[in-house]
């Protein structure tokens, strides 16, 4: 599907790639709450799960002792599969409800006005009805969860209710995201502990900083556009100043998680997953152009490795912890 969408014809929306089983494979109908769901842009619930799995990992090998076996160090595979399909279900209703609030700002943005909705393409009643569809799917994963896990769950719709708004009021509204996008950090260390503890706080916060950093990057897309409409980002307050602050951030968010880990023992193998992620953050910062959309995109997508590799190390150090009593 080569076509960008407009109101007068339908088709893909600008940012998603062309080609896409979306548009394959779905009757023309349901396009557009595919559109709406995102699920022809697979980045955002990927950047959505990987907090979810880093904490349930985390939690799994946390303060490892010899004899412990190797089923009981790695993360519940049936609650891997149950934040997968959370994150699937609550961002596509995250992003629903975005555009629903969001439908005038987009409509005068050029990435964002083949949305469905400014597009014409579904209207906001049908929006809704979509909406609850889809957090009632994240409410059934929800409910599969112990009840500390399943309350923290809840609370963090406060969060998501007030994200599309704070563009409008403040300069730091990637702050917010972040808040709402690093929760899962929270919820697999309650998922397995039914509490809290300092270092599921720790990885929430540390998650927190690598949202803010790669929204940022994400955000120098519509710079242009938001100054015009007056919508308010970190990219726009940061400006040529981007790199130093994302030194910063992605820096904090390497320090944090190291802390998270080494407030529940984890084994130091798993510090091998933040070096290298390290390693990634620090070549987006150094090839980063942010007066080149295309190449923005690219490096905000790729912090998906990031996720890989802190989940992987993480893998790597419970396995380390079940195999060390035979090395």
């Amino acid at each position: 599907m080569e076509q960008v969408q407009s109101k007068a014809a339908q088709g893909r929306v600008a940012d998603a790639p062309s080609g896409h089983w979306v548009y394959r494979a779905l009757p023309r109908r349901l396009w557009p709450y595919a559109q709406l769901a995102r699920w022809d842009r697979p980045i955002g619930w990927q950047l959505l799960l990987w907090p979810c799995w880093w904490s349930a990992a985390l939690a799994a090998s946390a303060y490892a002792r010899p004899g412990d076996s190797f089923l009981s160090l790695i993360p519940s595979p049936w609650h891997l599969v149950l934040f997968l399909i959370g994150a699937v279900a609550m961002r596509g209703a995250g992003c629903t409800y975005n555009d629903i609030v969001d439908a005038g700002i987009d409509e005068q943005v050029e990435r964002t006005r083949s949305r469905p909705l400014p597009s014409g393409k579904v209207s906001k009643r049908q929006a809704w009805v979509f909406l609850v569809l889809q957090a009632l799917s994240g409410l059934a994963v929800l409910v599969q969860f112990n009840s500390f896990a399943i309350g923290l769950g809840i609370a963090s719709l406060i969060v998501v209710a007030i994200y599309p708004f704070m563009k409008r009021f403040t300069n730091w509204p990637q702050l917010v995201l972040g808040l709402a996008f690093s929760w899962g950090a929270l919820m697999g260390w309650a998922a397995e502990y039914a509490d809290l503890a300092r270092p599921a706080v720790l990885l929430y916060l540390g998650s927190v900083f690598w949202v803010i950093g790669y929204d940022t990057i994400y955000a120098h897309q519509d710079k242009e556009d938001d100054a015009l409409v007056g919508v308010r980002s970190t990219a726009r307050l940061f400006g040529d100043s981007t790199k130093s602050w994302l030194i910063g951030l992605y820096g904090g968010a390497l320090i944090l998680m190291a802390s998270a880990f080494s407030a529940a023992g984890i084994p130091v193998p798993a510090m091998a997953g933040l070096v290298a992620a390290g390693a990634h953050m620090a070549r987006q910062i150094a090839v980063l152009d942010i007066d080149d959309p295309d190449q923005c995109l690219r490096l905000f997508k790729s912090n998906n490795v990031v996720g890989w590799l802190i989940f992987l190390g993480l893998i790597g150090g419970g396995v380390w912890a079940a195999l060390k009593p035979l090395v």
